[in-house]
């Protein structure tokens, strides 16, 4: 897990891996939660350049943690999501709730 997640100054970087399941999605979701106690974070980005499947396990992850980055000041943003992740998070409606932003 540690190779999927990189903190740079306030930015929170999760790689998303190739397939988002509910294990992957609970672990994620632990360990994140457990970073966003200790340190100073005010944006949480998902990278999705390796993503192919996901499925709503995903999908209550990002809306989850948008939540608790809300509330604790930050922002949550998606970046490099190919277009069948995109028409998922649009199909979904989290694109109303989270940026989604472009390739790096």
């Amino acid at each position: 897990m540690k190779e999927l997640i990189c903190l740079r100054k306030e930015r929170l970087v999760i790689r998303v891996p190739e397939e988002v399941d509910h294990c992957f999605a609970d672990e994620v979701r632990e360990t994140v939660d457990r970073i966003l106690q200790t340190e100073n974070v005010s944006i949480l980005e998902f990278d999705f350049k390796d993503t192919i499947f996901m499925d709503s396990s995903g999908i209550g992850l990002l809306m989850g943690r948008c939540k608790l980055m809300k509330s604790l000041g930050g922002e949550v943003v998606i970046t490099n999501a190919g277009e069948r992740i995109r028409k998922i998070l649009i199909l979904s409606g989290i694109h109303k709730i989270i940026p989604i932003g472009r390739e790096k």
